[in-house]
């Protein structure tokens, strides 16, 4: 029976799941849950994912979520190349780092820059204040220096000369700010190689393939109605606070 794994590809957890599953052949049948509907809120998901979030991924009777678990589940069940999730201590160790940082740091800044500049004037009807923006700009360049100059340094990839878990969330989190029409690549040449390789890695056609949903979203939210996305007001009110 094949996996099912329970995605909105405007996630960026779910867009690294979904790469990882698509390069390794892995079988899985795509459940779609409208973060912007509010299906992660239904009785039917909260049977999935307690937590309520995507991504979660369903393996006969056994559920699982968070991606980066998700991942390294199906790393191991479906035996992918060693180069995703080294066996060596040291390599595998700079993966683990990675991803033990990213998610109070990087994905932190990323998402709230996503939700600052595409959701939250939307939603309540303002602008976030600009002493705000500032200040989250700050972060999330504060957090593109480290992946630079800690983490990626003089390296092709994160963990050294092959494309890694690490790589795969990395891009993806980066990626979900620059959807709002930040210039983040273009503005630093390191990262604008390592983005180039990183897709090459994982295949052009693939990567965009992942992608399209998030680009598109400026242009489609025109369509959104407002009024149906009111269950995310105290969050974005939480948020700007």
């Amino acid at each position: 029976m094949a996996l099912k794994l329970y995605l909105d590809m405007v996630s960026q957890p779910c867009r690294a799941v979904y790469m990882f599953a698509k390069k390794n052949n892995i079988p899985f049948t795509f459940k779609h849950v409208s973060l912007m509907k509010g299906e992660h809120l239904g009785e039917e998901f909260g049977k999935i994912s307690i937590t309520r979030k995507v991504p979660a991924m369903r393996d006969g009777d056994f559920c699982l979520v968070e991606s980066v678990a998700i991942m390294m589940y199906m790393a191991q069940k479906f035996n992918t190349p060693d180069s995703w999730y080294p066996a060596g201590l040291q390599q595998r160790s700079r993966v683990d780092e990675f991803l033990s940082w990213q998610h109070l740091d990087l994905r932190v800044f990323g998402t709230k820059m996503f939700w600052y500049k595409n959701l939250i004037p939307k939603i309540l009807g303002q602008d976030v204040p600009q002493d705000k923006m500032d200040e989250l700009m700050e972060d999330l360049n504060n957090s593109l220096n480290t992946v630079e100059n800690k983490f990626l340094r003089d390296k092709l990839f994160i963990a050294g000369d092959h494309i890694t878990l690490a790589d795969l969330t990395a891009i993806t989190e980066i990626i979900q700010p620059v959807a709002t029409g930040l210039k983040l690549f273009e503005e630093r040449p390191k990262l604008r190689a390592w983005h180039d390789r990183v897709r090459a890695a994982i295949g052009a056609e693939l990567f965009d393939d992942a992608h399209k949903v998030l680009m598109g979203l400026e242009e489609n939210a025109k369509e959104v109605d407002a009024s149906k996305l009111q269950f995310f007001r105290p969050m974005c009110l939480k948020m700007i606070s």
